[in-house]
């Protein structure tokens, strides 16, 4: 099985990350930054927060569920705020989306809010909501049954230091997997968690016996060279003993975002 997570970028760079997204074929694919604009007119609309303008491309999650016809397609918005649609608003919600190959069954699912609550009206001030969604897989080709959980960790102004949104973060996620994980089955959690590889949220994940491997590997830069920022670090995958690894690599080309993708082959 080989598992990929991503941060999106919301669909900045589309043509090359809808080509990579097809390319790689990976069974499970967890995404974050997807949006969906069901009733937008136009490719892409126009987000505004403060100084910050950008385009965006309105429907991402179904233009990825168009590119990946074999798998199955779960969208998890954690938000939906007003763009401009040309010369008029336009609502979109923003949040996770998994891509699950459908010769893999799901045999759970949970879904909830790590930071926050569903904000309907407006992306809200910052740090913006957080939901985190976990799957309990079965994977017929290995015999076996699995866990995969992803999260896009709080965004908050001043860095991706510890804070007590963070560690109460920790906490919900935790309590989250909980309700899916067996602790004699394999457990990987991923995504983009806006924080550093010191940060106390991975002492409270060791509790599953999780090990990141982007740090434990020797990887030191999870974001591409559109991120001009210092700090390099916001990806992460951890797995548990049970899960056996064959290949983890951080990618670095093609650059389909400012994040770079995680790629986790089990053996």
């Amino acid at each position: 099985m080989r598992i990929l997570s991503l941060n999106v970028w919301g669909g900045m760079l589309h043509a090359p990350l809808i080509d990579y997204l097809r390319a790689v074929d990976a069974d499970v694919y967890c995404l974050q930054e997807v949006p969906r604009a069901i009733a937008a007119r136009s490719a892409w609309l126009t987000y505004r927060d403060g100084a910050v303008e950008l385009q965006q491309r309105a429907n991402l999650y179904r233009d990825i569920a168009t590119a990946l016809p074999g798998h199955d397609g779960f969208f998890a918005p954690a938000m939906r705020g007003d763009l401009a649609d040309g010369d008029r608003p336009c609502w979109q919600e923003f949040g996770l989306a998994t891509f699950i190959r459908q010769d893999i069954a799901v045999i759970g699912q949970a879904l909830d809010f790590v930071h926050g609550a569903f904000s309907s009206h407006g992306f809200g001030p910052h740090p913006r909501s957080r939901n985190a969604h976990a799957f309990r897989l079965y994977d017929y080709a290995a015999d076996r049954a699995l866990t995969v959980a992803q999260l896009h960790g709080l965004r908050t102004v001043d860095g991706k230091g510890d804070t007590p949104e963070r560690a109460a973060q920790a906490e919900a996620l935790v309590a989250l997997i909980a309700r899916l994980h067996r602790q004699d089955e394999g457990l990987v959690l991923c995504g983009d968690f806006n924080v550093l590889p010191e940060s106390e949220t991975f002492k409270t994940l060791a509790r599953f016996g999780l090990t990141d491997l982007v740090t434990t590997r020797g990887f030191t830069d999870t974001r591409t060279s559109l991120y001009t920022k210092p700090g390099r670090y916001a990806d992460y995958m951890l797995v548990n003993a049970t899960v056996r690894v064959a290949d983890f690599t951080v990618v670095e080309a093609p650059e389909v975002s400012d994040h770079r993708a995680l790629l986790l082959s089990l053996a």
